[in-house]
């Protein structure tokens, strides 16, 4: 299952993000620098009934580390909030060998390689989205997916079989695609906090509604 989840490392399919990944692999040959893949609790995939989903990895952050929202502002403000209500637990450290552990919660990309300026082009989040397709598939206890901005939600929605016309994005909205609550929040990056788009207590209250709507 996981060679059709997860791209391969050196995936071909987008080659403006696979060279953009090759240059980076020339300047930084410690890093990650490769397609990010899906963060899954230790107890596997048959667990999971909670899926995050954002964007794609930060220059320095996921493509550095190699694990989803860590290594950036974005990780401090996800994480902590996934600790508080016990989606993860341990500590998180920016790392990926810190004590961090989910908790029936899995976190992915719309886009799973690095785009340059955090931009991809829409022909790359329509080829990446085979795999968040097989993501969804795969967790069959799935039933609550959070999408993190616009282009995250409507790839989501996409590869749920919806339209996005009938789920546009809205931050703190909700739609039902089948059998799934689909949870939508503006992107918890550092420029959506520092300009006041998003706040603590704004995702915070996204992650409220979600713990309520799995504890029923």
């Amino acid at each position: 299952m996981q060679a059709t989840t997860e791209p391969s490392r050196d995936c071909p399919l987008c080659p403006r993000l696979h060279d953009f990944i090759s240059g980076w692999r020339l300047r930084e040959p410690s890093w990650h620098n490769a397609p990010v893949p899906t963060f899954l609790p230790p107890e596997g995939e048959d667990a999971v009934r909670f899926l995050v989903v954002g964007l794609g990895p930060g220059l320095r952050g996921a493509n550095r580390t190699g694990r989803p929202f860590t290594g950036d502002y974005a990780g401090d403000l996800l994480y902590n909030t996934l600790i508080r209500f016990g989606f993860a637990e341990g500590r998180f450290e920016a790392r990926p060998d810190d004590s961090l552990r989910l908790i029936e919660t899995a976190i992915t990309n719309a886009v799973r390689c690095v785009p340059p300026e955090n931009k991809p082009l829409g022909g790359e989040i329509s080829t990446c989205r085979r795999f968040l397709s097989s993501t969804l598939e795969r967790f069959k206890n799935l039933e609550a997916v959070l999408t993190l901005g616009t282009i995250a939600h409507q790839s989501t929605v996409r590869a749920l079989g919806a339209r996005v016309a009938d789920h546009p994005f809205r931050h703190g909205g909700r739609s039902t695609i089948g059998p799934l609550a689909v949870f939508s929040s503006y992107h918890c990056s550092r420029y959506n906090t520092n300009t006041g788009r998003l706040t603590e207590d704004m995702f915070v209250s996204v992650f409220q509604e979600i713990a309520g709507y799995l504890k029923k």
